[in-house]
Order: structure tokens, then C-alpha cells, then sequence
């Protein structure tokens, strides 16, 4: 980045009591923008997103993840002299993030209401399962919860009571930290017409539930909701995988009746199927699915899956690749957008995914993986505390 440039959250410090990813990935993308993320953590312990795994060179892969460009500040939160430090800390923050567990915070006398008395100006958002008020309001939750309590686990998976499946990735708490990552950024633009601080409610529950939007409404006035159909599409055929004489497998996807006699007339080499009135419409390919299915394995049982791949090209049949996690680090897309970068973190350089959606105007900031308590002497002494108050605070146990 050039020094004439500036990256949007310059100038713009965020406070996070923060463990596992919802309100870690909402920071680390608030640092991506050139926030300052001051994370505070549990001395001994941190973040128990910390000790997830050790995948990452003994790191932890979520950790990893979530949490770059940040500073490490060790607090235990439940001593006095520990909440005066991050009362101070507060004072000069812009943004609150938190995720403690439910109720938490209020009790810690860290409720908006009560720290808009203090700090007019600060946002404060809070994340947690299910939101404020309600009957759910003190459940503790988690991803694979909320997934179930959403309604995800009903429409993924095999066809068999037995196959619902999770999302490979955590998606309830990815929904929420993008959600809490755009509306503090909202709440950022409203303080500057306002001049006030506002809150920011987020729940996990809602952040999914607006994401499942499509089998809401499918399922809509009692209607059946879309089956589980395993990696195919429920309700738009044929859009999944199909297996290959090679033992591949290629993944396509039709959308439209041009696209469906295009895929019969250059993929399948079968012109015919086009205009067989079983599949003249989508809604009837569906519902014959297992047997068109079988008329495409068996044109595909004598192509391996390049071959399927170039027919589908030639056709502009949309298509791709069925890539495990080592095919998605030597992904030549990813490598011809020149996508990685290098971070450090306690365990050496690492490679580090550049945040979607670039900006010609600025480089995203991609600063080291903190280690625990890493910048928690530089944080006190830039706060005001002299070398004697942090060692009484230390032989305290309060960092």
C-alpha cells in the first residue's frame, strides 16, 4: 500500500470479547478494512478457539483464521482491577464487540444502556444465539445448534431420516459475524450524522434463518419443504454430481430450457431427450430425476471426467471440478488473481486468503496471527500505566 493511501477504518479502534468465530470473523474483517482490533482474552487460557486443534503448525485452524491483524490483550474479567484497565480501554474505543455468553455482559455492567451513560459515542454490538427477549434468550447455542434449531439439518443431507447432514463449515456463526461485521459498519455511518453510539443486536438464530430463506418459502402456507437430495440440487434437476468412467466426478448444473437442449444435443449427444415429455420442463425433470439421472450416468460411464468437462464447456454448461482442500490451495484461478498473501504468526509466516471483494482504492490490511497476551505490556503502557502498576497488575492476576 502506498503511504498516500488510506484504508476506510483508519483511525477507527474496536474492543472484542470474543471467543470461537462469530464476532472473531466480524473483527478480523473490520481489521481487514485498517481497524484497530484490541481483543481481549482470558490470561492463560485465551480465546478457546485456541485450542480447537493444532493444524496449523500447531496452531488452530479457526484461530488461524479469524483472528490476523488483531492485538492480544490478557484481562480476567472478573477482577476489579481488570475491568478499571478495560474501562480506560473503553473510553478510547469507538466499537464494543462482544460474545460472552448470554447475559454476560450485563452483568459485567457492559450493557449498552449503561455504557451509553459513560461513552456516548461508543457502539456496542452484541453477539448471541438467539437475540434479546424472547423464551430463548438465556439458551446457550452454538453452530451445529443453531443449524438445527434453523431448520438447515431438515433440507441437507441424504433422502433417510438417518442423513441429515451439517454444513461442512460454520455457517451459523460465519451469517452472524458478517451481519455484526455490516452493521457495525452501519452503525459507524449513522454515528456520523448523529454523533451517538448506537447498539448492534445480533442473533445467530436470525442470521441463518435469513439465509434459509428459499426452503422457508418453498414450505410456505404447510406446503411440503424441498427434500434432502445430498450434494444434487432439491428442486432444479440436473444440477449436481454426476460420476464419470474414470471414477471422477463432475459437478453441472442446468438453469433454463435453452441450457436443457443444449446439454442434450452436445453433451448427451441424445437430441431426442429434448423433446421426451417427461423432462419438457424442470419441475418434470425433477420429479423424474432417477431416471434421467441413470441416462446421464450412462452417457458418462464412457467419458472420463475431462472429456465431460470439455462437452460441457463447448456447450456452456456450467460446470466445475469436485476439489478437495489440497485442489482448493493450488486452485490455478486463485493462483492466476495472484488471491494469497503472507501473514506471521507465533509459528512462522503463513498463507493468507486476500478478503473477497477487492478495492481498487486501497490494500487490505494482513497483519500477523497474535500470540496469547502478546501486546498486553505495549497496550497498558499506552493506556497510562507505569512499569509498576503493570507488575502489581500481573502479581494480581489481573492480566
Amino acid at each position: 500500500m502506498n503511504a498516500s493511501e488510506q484504508r476506510p477504518l483508519d483511525g477507527i479502534t474496536v474492543v472484542s470479547l470474543e471467543h470461537a468465530i462469530a464476532a472473531p470473523f466480524c473483527t478480523r474483517q473490520l481489521a481487514d478494512l485498517g481497524a484497530r482490533v484490541i481483543k481481549v482474552e482470558r490470561p492463560g487460557s485465551g480465546d478457546f478457539a485456541r485450542g480447537y486443534d493444532e493444524r496449523v503448525r500447531g496452531l488452530a485452524s479457526h484461530f488461524v483464521w479469524t483472528n490476523r491483524s488483531k492485538e492480544s490483550l490478557t484481562l480476567d474479567l472478573k477482577r476489579a482491577e481488570a475491568m478499571a484497565v478495560l474501562e480506560r480501554l473503553l473510553g478510547e474505543a469507538d466499537v464494543l464487540v462482544q460474545n460472552l455468553a448470554p447475559g454476560a455482559a450485563a452483568r459485567m455492567g457492559l450493557s449498552f444502556e449503561a455504557l451509553h451513560e459513560r461513552f456516548p459515542r461508543l457502539i456496542v454490538c452484541d453477539i448471541s444465539g438467539y437475540g434479546e427477549g424472547g423464551p430463548y434468550e438465556q439458551k446457550k447455542a452454538y453452530d451445529l445448534l443453531i443449524q438445527s434449531e434453523g431448520g438447515f439439518l431438515s433440507v441437507t443431507g441424504g433422502p433417510g431420516e438417518d442423513q441429515m447432514a451439517k454444513a461442512g463449515c460454520s455457517i451459523a456463526d460465519i451469517a452472524s459475524g458478517m451481519y455484526a461485521y455490516t452493521g457495525v459498519l452501519s452503525a459507524l455511518m449513522l454515528r456520523e450524522k448523529t454523533g451517538q453510539g448506537s447498539r448492534v443486536d445480533v442473533s445467530m438464530l436470525e442470521s441463518l434463518v435469513e439465509w434459509m430463506g428459499y426452503p422457508l418459502y418453498y414450505a410456505f402456507d404447510g406446503a411440503p419443504p424441498p427434500p434432502r437430495a445430498g450434494a444434487a440440487h432439491a428442486t432444479i434437476y440436473p444440477y449436481g454430481p454426476f460420476p464419470t468412467g474414470d471414477g471422477g466426478t463432475v459437478m453441472l448444473g442446468l438453469q433454463n430450457e435453452r441450457e436443457w437442449q443444449l446439454f442434450c444435443e452436445r453433451v448427451l449427444l441424445r437430441p431426442e431427450l429434448a423433446g421426451d415429455e417427461r423432462f419438457s420442463a424442470n419441475f418434470k425433470r425433477s420429479a423424474n430425476r432417477e431416471v434421467l439421472r441413470a441416462l446421464i450416468v450412462e452417457t458418462f460411464a464412457g467419458l472420463s471426467a475431462e472429456q465431460v468437462i470439455e462437452r460441457l464447456e463447448a456447450a456452456q454448461i456450467a460446470n466445475a471440478h469436485v476439489n478437495d482442500m489440497a485442489g482448493v490451495w493450488a486452485h490455478p484461478q486463485l493462483q492466476a488473481r495472484d488471491c494469497w498473501r503472507e501473514v506471521d504468526s507465533p509459528s512462522g509466516p503463513l498463507p493468507a486468503l486476500l478478503p473477497p471483494g477487492r478495492n481498487n482504492a486501497f490494500a487490505p490490511r494482513m497483519d500477523p496471527v497474535p500470540a496469547l497476551g502478546q501486546h498486553t505490556e505495549s497496550l497498558l503502557a499506552e493506556l497510562g500505566f507505569a512499569e509498576s502498576d503493570i507488575r502489581q497488575l500481573r502479581e494480581a492476576g489481573a492480566v
